[in-house]
């Protein structure tokens, strides 16, 4: 059903959506699944994004050609037009929109949409004061997006963004047992990102990070998305670093970094690595503080606590009194559901 109630009605059906855990990819099932009730597509990419560097990670997506998928990227990476980056402030617009009709101004729309009848892509990110949580685009062939319909998805936006940064927050709850202990990997790509090499332990993060079909070999989309920013950085697209930290399970996280190789050549030229390695309890600690929605004042307080600083000394470099450095510890415990110092830490830096 669309029209102008639409946007009413899809709020709705996101709140009503249950919230359990911290699978992420069935909660972003569940939220295309009611888009799609009021807002008709024909195929999509979500991702969630590191929500400091806004790089996507943990792609769910319906990809036409699995082989294009490293062309896919690093053009959408590249693509001013529309990017999650840099769309208007209610959160979404249609590349019809955003074109005012001539969407061959989209580079990737030129080079790779045209090509599979996409008439039209709607995208839209997902953004609150604490960060950048993940991006979504939907594809259209037969008929574009109705402003009623961006509308729609628009006044979605909070509540998905919501879900998101608290299922980012659930992941740093350890269930079950102990994670592996798994040491850095790298991967090297192209400069078109097409696999060079990797080191025997890459494999082992890539089916943590997506698992794969029995038998097949995973897909190392996630060390697509961080090199294609590299790309973006050297373009003068963005800025935002190329990496990403994306929760694994367990309590378990996960940095991958980019990076162009050493060598004589120009530096379009040179292949890039990605390395990948379990992050550090600062890494974990940054995300921690976003996704349970600190105040600065309560992750500066939480960064003083993982320096091992007493509450006299906290008092003192905070330059508040020791009465508030304990209302600020009640308020940290109840937004992150721990009630010491000690569990606040050890679930914050997976101490």
């Amino acid at each position: 059903m669309r029209g102008p109630f639409s946007a009413a009605r899809l709020s709705a059906a996101i709140e009503h959506i249950a919230f359990a855990g911290a699978d992420d990819r069935a909660l972003r099932s569940d939220v295309l699944a009611a888009i799609r009730r009021y807002v008709p597509f024909d195929a999509y990419a979500f991702l969630i994004t590191d929500p400091a560097t806004t790089v996507g990670c943990s792609p769910l997506a319906e990809v036409p050609n699995l082989a294009t998928l490293p062309h896919l990227i690093r053009l959408k990476y590249l693509t001013p037009v529309n990017r999650w980056t840099g769309l208007p402030a209610i959160g979404c617009a249609s590349l019809h929109q955003a074109t005012g009709g001539r969407p061959e101004q989209s580079q990737l729309w030129r080079e790779y949409l045209a090509d599979l009848g996409v008439l039209d892509v709607a995208s839209t990110v997902f953004t609150d004061r604490f960060g950048c949580w993940g991006f979504l685009d939907l594809w259209r062939h037969e008929s574009c997006f109705t402003d009623d319909e961006v509308a729609a998805l628009a006044g979605a936006q909070p509540s998905i963004t919501s879900r998101l940064r608290h299922v980012q927050a659930a992941g740093f709850t350890s269930t079950g047992s102990v994670p592996e202990q798994r040491g850095p990997g790298a991967l090297v790509l192209s400069p078109t990102l097409t696999v060079r090499a990797q080191t025997p332990q890459t494999q082992n993060w890539l089916a943590a990070l997506v698992p794969p079909p029995t038998g097949q070999v995973s897909v190392p989309a996630s060390a697509y998305n961080v090199a294609a920013q590299l790309l973006a950085i050297e373009a003068g697209v963005d800025s935002h670093p190329a990496q990403a930290r994306v929760h694994l399970g367990v309590g378990t996280w996960l940095t991958l970094r980019a990076d162009r190789l050493a060598g004589n050549q120009a530096a379009e030229d040179l292949d890039i690595v990605v390395t990948m390695e379990a992050s550090s309890p600062a890494e974990r600690r940054d995300v921690f503080s976003r996704c349970h929605a600190l105040t600065r004042r309560e992750d500066a307080l939480l960064r003083h606590l993982a320096d091992g600083v007493d509450t006299h000394t906290l008092a003192r470099c905070m330059s508040i009194s020791e009465h508030t450095v304990q209302d600020h510890l009640k308020a940290v415990f109840i937004k992150t559901s721990t009630s010491s110092r000690r569990e606040l830490l050890a679930k914050s830096a997976g101490q």
